[in-house]
Protein backbone atom coordinates (compact mmCIF):
# COMPACT_ATOMS: atom_id res chain seq x y z
CA UNK A 1 0.00 0.00 0.00
CA UNK A 2 2.01 2.70 -1.12
CA UNK A 3 0.88 6.52 -0.18
CA UNK A 4 -0.46 4.79 3.09
CA UNK A 5 0.18 8.25 5.62
CA UNK A 6 -2.68 10.24 3.82
CA UNK A 7 -6.34 10.38 2.19
CA UNK A 8 -7.53 7.50 -0.02
CA UNK A 9 -3.90 5.21 0.99
CA UNK A 10 -4.72 5.91 4.81
CA UNK A 11 -8.35 4.92 4.50
CA UNK A 12 -7.43 1.42 2.52
CA UNK A 13 -5.06 0.76 4.51
CA UNK A 14 -7.83 1.46 7.83
CA UNK A 15 -10.19 -0.45 5.77
CA UNK A 16 -8.11 -3.75 5.29
CA UNK A 17 -6.70 -3.81 9.03
CA UNK A 18 -10.54 -4.06 10.30
CA UNK A 19 -10.74 -7.29 7.76
CA UNK A 20 -7.65 -8.76 9.35
CA UNK A 21 -5.37 -8.07 6.52
CA UNK A 22 -1.66 -8.28 6.84
CA UNK A 23 -0.35 -4.98 5.35
CA UNK A 24 2.71 -2.95 4.29
CA UNK A 25 2.77 0.86 4.23
CA UNK A 26 4.72 2.49 2.24
CA UNK A 27 5.40 6.51 2.13
CA UNK A 28 7.83 9.07 2.69
CA UNK A 29 7.19 10.23 5.87
CA UNK A 30 7.77 7.99 8.78
CA UNK A 31 5.84 9.95 11.53
CA UNK A 32 2.53 9.50 9.31
CA UNK A 33 3.62 5.87 8.70
CA UNK A 34 4.20 5.14 12.65
CA UNK A 35 0.87 6.51 12.82
CA UNK A 36 -1.21 4.62 10.36
CA UNK A 37 0.35 1.56 11.50
CA UNK A 38 -0.88 2.16 14.91
CA UNK A 39 -4.45 3.05 13.49
CA UNK A 40 -4.13 -0.79 11.58
CA UNK A 41 -3.01 -2.67 14.55
CA UNK A 42 -5.99 -1.02 16.38
CA UNK A 43 -8.20 -2.05 14.34
CA UNK A 44 -7.26 -5.57 14.15
CA UNK A 45 -4.78 -6.00 11.54
CA UNK A 46 -1.17 -6.63 11.40
CA UNK A 47 0.84 -3.39 9.96
CA UNK A 48 4.56 -3.44 8.62
CA UNK A 49 5.80 0.25 8.19
CA UNK A 50 8.49 0.84 5.34
CA UNK A 51 9.75 4.52 4.37
CA UNK A 52 10.34 4.80 0.84
CA UNK A 53 9.95 7.04 -1.80
CA UNK A 54 7.97 5.76 -4.89
CA UNK A 55 10.18 6.93 -7.51
CA UNK A 56 13.14 5.45 -6.55
CA UNK A 57 12.62 1.99 -8.45
CA UNK A 58 15.26 0.53 -6.05
CA UNK A 59 13.83 1.52 -3.34
CA UNK A 60 10.36 -0.37 -3.91
CA UNK A 61 12.03 -3.02 -4.65
CA UNK A 62 13.30 -3.03 -1.42
CA UNK A 63 10.12 -2.91 -0.32
CA UNK A 64 8.89 -5.87 -2.28
CA UNK A 65 11.30 -7.98 -0.90
CA UNK A 66 11.14 -7.10 2.66
CA UNK A 67 7.37 -7.91 2.42
CA UNK A 68 8.23 -11.76 1.08
CA UNK A 69 10.44 -11.95 3.31
CA UNK A 70 8.06 -10.70 6.29
CA UNK A 71 4.85 -12.55 5.12
CA UNK A 72 5.88 -14.88 2.15
CA UNK A 73 4.25 -13.24 -0.73
CA UNK A 74 2.35 -10.28 -2.17
CA UNK A 75 -1.19 -11.09 -2.72
CA UNK A 76 -2.35 -7.45 -3.35
CA UNK A 77 -0.42 -4.46 -4.21
CA UNK A 78 -1.98 -1.12 -4.47
CA UNK A 79 -0.58 2.05 -6.07
CA UNK A 80 -1.69 5.00 -4.08
CA UNK A 81 0.85 7.29 -3.87
CA UNK A 82 0.44 10.64 -5.46
CA UNK A 83 1.23 14.41 -5.61
CA UNK A 84 -0.26 17.31 -7.58
CA UNK A 85 1.34 20.75 -8.96
CA UNK A 86 -0.86 23.07 -9.74
CA UNK A 87 0.22 25.96 -12.27
CA UNK A 88 -0.60 26.90 -16.28
CA UNK A 89 2.03 24.66 -17.93
CA UNK A 90 4.33 27.67 -19.25
CA UNK A 91 4.65 29.08 -15.71
CA UNK A 92 5.05 25.84 -14.18
CA UNK A 93 9.19 24.49 -13.28
CA UNK A 94 9.93 21.92 -15.45
CA UNK A 95 11.56 20.00 -12.47
CA UNK A 96 8.10 19.87 -10.28
CA UNK A 97 6.43 19.00 -13.49
CA UNK A 98 8.72 16.27 -13.88
CA UNK A 99 8.48 15.14 -10.39
CA UNK A 100 4.57 14.89 -10.65
CA UNK A 101 5.40 12.34 -13.24
CA UNK A 102 7.81 10.82 -11.55
CA UNK A 103 5.98 9.91 -8.33
CA UNK A 104 2.72 9.36 -10.03
CA UNK A 105 3.46 7.69 -12.86
CA UNK A 106 6.82 6.58 -12.42
CA UNK A 107 5.31 5.16 -8.66
CA UNK A 108 3.39 2.94 -10.53
CA UNK A 109 5.69 1.76 -12.97
CA UNK A 110 8.36 0.84 -9.95
CA UNK A 111 5.68 -0.95 -8.41
CA UNK A 112 3.86 -2.77 -10.72
CA UNK A 113 7.28 -4.23 -11.28
CA UNK A 114 8.12 -5.22 -7.86
CA UNK A 115 4.82 -6.87 -7.44
CA UNK A 116 3.87 -8.67 -10.94
CA UNK A 117 7.43 -10.02 -11.18
CA UNK A 118 6.41 -11.97 -7.84
CA UNK A 119 2.66 -12.46 -8.82
CA UNK A 120 3.53 -14.15 -11.70
CA UNK A 121 5.58 -16.75 -10.51
CA UNK A 122 3.42 -17.62 -7.54
CA UNK A 123 0.39 -17.66 -9.83
CA UNK A 124 -1.74 -15.12 -7.58
CA UNK A 125 -2.40 -11.33 -7.05
CA UNK A 126 -4.00 -8.41 -7.50
CA UNK A 127 -2.47 -4.66 -8.26
CA UNK A 128 -4.88 -1.63 -8.18
CA UNK A 129 -3.37 1.70 -9.67
CA UNK A 130 -5.01 4.81 -8.58
CA UNK A 131 -5.51 6.70 -11.58
CA UNK A 132 -8.45 9.89 -11.20
CA UNK A 133 -10.95 11.21 -13.63
CA UNK A 134 -8.73 13.12 -15.03
CA UNK A 135 -6.90 10.23 -16.56
CA UNK A 136 -10.05 10.57 -18.58
CA UNK A 137 -11.57 14.21 -19.29
CA UNK A 138 -7.97 16.59 -18.62
CA UNK A 139 -7.69 19.31 -16.35
CA UNK A 140 -5.99 22.57 -16.96
CA UNK A 141 -3.60 23.82 -14.49
CA UNK A 142 -2.15 20.44 -13.91
CA UNK A 143 -0.37 19.04 -16.60
CA UNK A 144 1.72 16.82 -14.91
CA UNK A 145 -0.54 15.24 -13.11
CA UNK A 146 -2.95 14.67 -15.71
CA UNK A 147 -0.63 13.15 -18.11
CA UNK A 148 0.21 10.58 -15.59
CA UNK A 149 -3.57 9.61 -14.59
CA UNK A 150 -3.80 9.62 -18.48
CA UNK A 151 -0.79 6.62 -18.58
CA UNK A 152 -1.68 4.85 -15.89
CA UNK A 153 -5.07 4.15 -17.78
CA UNK A 154 -2.38 3.38 -20.39
CA UNK A 155 -0.14 0.91 -18.52
CA UNK A 156 -3.13 -0.93 -16.77
CA UNK A 157 -4.15 -2.21 -20.13
CA UNK A 158 -1.11 -2.76 -21.38
CA UNK A 159 -0.16 -4.95 -18.66
CA UNK A 160 -3.58 -6.48 -18.76
CA UNK A 161 -3.15 -7.37 -22.56
CA UNK A 162 0.64 -8.69 -21.84
CA UNK A 163 -0.89 -10.89 -18.95
CA UNK A 164 -3.47 -12.34 -21.30
CA UNK A 165 -1.00 -13.02 -23.85
CA UNK A 166 1.45 -14.83 -21.91
CA UNK A 167 -1.01 -17.05 -20.74
CA UNK A 168 -1.17 -15.87 -17.10
CA UNK A 169 -4.20 -17.04 -15.21
CA UNK A 170 -4.88 -15.69 -11.42
CA UNK A 171 -2.64 -12.41 -11.96
CA UNK A 172 -5.28 -9.26 -12.19
CA UNK A 173 -4.24 -5.49 -13.09
CA UNK A 174 -7.17 -3.12 -11.90
CA UNK A 175 -7.71 0.63 -12.29
CA UNK A 176 -9.45 2.65 -10.25
CA UNK A 177 -10.83 6.35 -11.18
CA UNK A 178 -11.99 8.91 -8.28
CA UNK A 179 -13.50 12.16 -8.80
CA UNK A 180 -12.76 14.90 -6.47
CA UNK A 181 -11.80 13.24 -2.94
CA UNK A 182 -11.63 15.48 0.39
CA UNK A 183 -7.93 14.65 1.24
CA UNK A 184 -5.08 16.54 1.84
CA UNK A 185 -4.25 16.58 -1.66
CA UNK A 186 -5.66 20.14 -2.11
CA UNK A 187 -3.64 22.00 0.83
CA UNK A 188 -0.72 19.95 0.27
CA UNK A 189 -0.20 20.17 -3.61
CA UNK A 190 2.32 22.45 -5.06
CA UNK A 191 0.80 25.72 -6.24
CA UNK A 192 2.22 28.42 -8.74
CA UNK A 193 -1.65 29.97 -9.67
CA UNK A 194 -0.81 32.72 -7.15
CA UNK A 195 -4.68 31.63 -6.18
CA UNK A 196 -5.82 29.33 -3.12
CA UNK A 197 -6.60 26.15 -4.17
CA UNK A 198 -10.05 24.31 -3.10
CA UNK A 199 -11.21 20.67 -3.78
CA UNK A 200 -13.81 21.01 -6.54
CA UNK A 201 -17.53 20.46 -5.51
CA UNK A 202 -19.27 17.95 -3.77
CA UNK A 203 -15.73 16.22 -2.65
CA UNK A 204 -16.64 12.12 -1.99
CA UNK A 205 -15.09 10.99 1.40
CA UNK A 206 -11.85 9.54 0.89
CA UNK A 207 -13.59 5.90 2.19
CA UNK A 208 -15.59 5.28 -0.85
CA UNK A 209 -12.69 4.92 -2.97
CA UNK A 210 -11.13 2.76 -0.37
CA UNK A 211 -14.02 0.61 -0.31
CA UNK A 212 -13.88 0.11 -3.90
CA UNK A 213 -10.25 -0.90 -3.97
CA UNK A 214 -10.80 -3.62 -1.42
CA UNK A 215 -13.56 -4.55 -3.99
CA UNK A 216 -10.98 -5.01 -6.77
CA UNK A 217 -8.54 -6.51 -4.41
CA UNK A 218 -11.64 -9.09 -3.91
CA UNK A 219 -13.09 -9.29 -7.62
CA UNK A 220 -10.84 -7.90 -9.97
CA UNK A 221 -12.30 -5.38 -12.85
CA UNK A 222 -10.09 -3.84 -15.26
CA UNK A 223 -11.74 -0.19 -14.85
CA UNK A 224 -13.63 1.47 -11.87
CA UNK A 225 -14.92 4.43 -11.62
CA UNK A 226 -15.54 6.05 -8.11
CA UNK A 227 -17.78 9.42 -7.93
CA UNK A 228 -21.13 10.78 -7.64
CA UNK A 229 -23.65 11.48 -10.78
CA UNK A 230 -21.80 14.73 -11.33
CA UNK A 231 -18.37 12.93 -11.86
CA UNK A 232 -20.32 10.33 -13.73
CA UNK A 233 -22.26 12.41 -15.68
CA UNK A 234 -18.84 13.95 -17.01
CA UNK A 235 -17.27 10.65 -18.04
CA UNK A 236 -20.21 10.03 -20.14
CA UNK A 237 -20.26 13.64 -21.15
CA UNK A 238 -16.91 13.42 -22.42
CA UNK A 239 -17.63 10.17 -24.38
CA UNK A 240 -20.18 11.81 -26.80
CA UNK A 241 -19.08 15.35 -26.67
CA UNK A 242 -15.44 16.06 -25.47
CA UNK A 243 -14.98 19.19 -26.29
CA UNK A 244 -18.10 20.22 -23.93
CA UNK A 245 -17.22 18.17 -21.79
CA UNK A 246 -13.44 19.89 -21.52
CA UNK A 247 -14.89 23.16 -21.23
CA UNK A 248 -17.24 21.97 -18.31
CA UNK A 249 -14.00 20.84 -16.32
CA UNK A 250 -11.84 24.19 -17.43
CA UNK A 251 -14.80 25.85 -16.24
CA UNK A 252 -15.16 24.17 -12.71
CA UNK A 253 -11.59 24.62 -12.07
CA UNK A 254 -11.08 28.11 -12.80
CA UNK A 255 -14.29 28.85 -11.11
CA UNK A 256 -14.10 26.73 -8.31
CA UNK A 257 -11.34 25.46 -7.53
CA UNK A 258 -9.13 28.07 -7.89
CA UNK A 259 -10.56 31.23 -5.34
CA UNK A 260 -11.33 34.21 -6.96
CA UNK A 261 -10.68 36.12 -4.18
CA UNK A 262 -8.18 34.55 -1.84
CA UNK A 263 -4.67 34.88 -3.07
CA UNK A 264 -1.66 32.34 -2.03
CA UNK A 265 2.36 32.14 -2.01
CA UNK A 266 4.22 30.30 -4.49
CA UNK A 267 5.00 26.95 -3.59
CA UNK A 268 6.73 23.79 -4.02
CA UNK A 269 4.12 22.15 -1.67
CA UNK A 270 4.81 18.28 -0.60
CA UNK A 271 6.49 17.56 -3.88
CA UNK A 272 10.42 16.85 -2.65
CA UNK A 273 9.61 16.23 1.01
CA UNK A 274 6.59 14.52 2.87
CA UNK A 275 4.35 16.87 3.85
CA UNK A 276 4.83 17.41 7.99
CA UNK A 277 3.27 15.77 10.73
CA UNK A 278 1.16 12.47 11.69
CA UNK A 279 -0.86 12.89 8.48
CA UNK A 280 -4.81 11.98 8.33
CA UNK A 281 -7.46 10.92 5.75
CA UNK A 282 -9.31 14.07 5.21
CA UNK A 283 -8.44 17.38 3.92
CA UNK A 284 -11.79 18.73 5.63
CA UNK A 285 -13.33 20.45 2.33
CA UNK A 286 -17.00 18.65 3.20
Amino acid sequence: MTGATSGIGRATAHLLAARGARTVLVARGEEGLAATAAECRARGGEALALSADVADADAVERVAAATVERFGRVDGWVNSAGVEMFGAFLDAPPEEVRRVLDVDLGGCVNGCRSALSRMVPQGHGVVVNLSSILGIVAQPYGAGYTMAKFAIRGLGSCLRQELRLAGVRGVEVCTVFPTAIDTPIWQDAANRTGRRVRALPPPLPPERVAAAVVRRLRRPRGETIVGGLLGRALVAQYRLWPRSAERALSIGLDRWGLSQRESAPSTAGNLFRPAPGPGRVRGGWR
